[in-house]
């Protein structure tokens, strides 16, 4: 099993990377996907993160007011730190019972936004990085995200920056260009990953004396 973690900034395009990982034969741990389950009415996350913000960041059906409370946390490092203190140790738990549910072959994807900001790159066998610069994603989020310019900067302003993520990348996919670009540099990477994985279980099984 070759695990690799998969991020990038807000709007850089990271989805539609692991979309096309997934076309090829990747197995995707959405981190996005997997905070959102834990977070779901009824949950203990929900719990929590109802005793740390108050009622306010529930909406009228008794779900988590997702927007309101980004709105809360993006513009207030210290409320977003509680924030992902809750929700970082669940999803990383489900996580990996996902991944040992994986095959011994597989090429398990990580999709996780916050890689760089919370030191995770020594978790995976690879690190690959998505991006784009800055107008790029401020336009995709504007554009087609539906959100103000402001908040768009604010999410920006949240993440890590461009250079330190590329400083723990191992791969670099540059999603700045036509979707077919993207598609044949996705088709590249996922052939290198490939290759690595078969190295890394030769290596695994050397190491074991099979």
């Amino acid at each position: 099993m070759l695990k690799v973690g998969l991020t990038g900034g807000i709007g850089a395009g990271k989805s539609e990377v692991s979309r096309l990982l997934v076309e090829r034969g990747a197995v995707l741990i959405d981190a996005d996907r997997i905070a959102r389950e834990v977070v779901a009415p009824g949950t203990p996350g929900l719990a929590a993160v109802v005793e740390a913000f108050g009622e306010r960041v529930l909406a009228a059906d008794g779900s988590l007011d997702r927007p309101g409370l980004g709105a809360i946390v993006f513009a207030d490092p210290e409320k977003l730190a509680v924030l992902n203190s809750i929700v970082h140790p669940l999803v990383g738990a489900r996580s990996r019972e996902l991944e040992s549910a994986a095959a011994d072959d597989a090429v398990v994807v990580h999709d996780v936004p916050l890689l760089a900001e919370n030191g995770l790159a020594p978790l995976y066998d690879v690190v690959v990085v998505v991006d784009a610069g800055p107008e790029t994603q401020l336009d995709r989020l504007v554009r087609l995200r539906g959100m103000t310019e402001d908040d768009a900067r604010a999410r920006m302003a949240a993440q890590a920056t461009r250079e330190k993520r590329l400083e723990i990348a191992d791969v670099v996919i540059d999603n700045d260009v036509p979707l077919d670009a993207l598609r044949r540099r996705v088709a590249e990477v996922w052939a290198d990953l490939v290759r690595r994985e078969h190295t890394h279980r030769a290596g695994s099984a050397e190491a074991a004396g099979e």
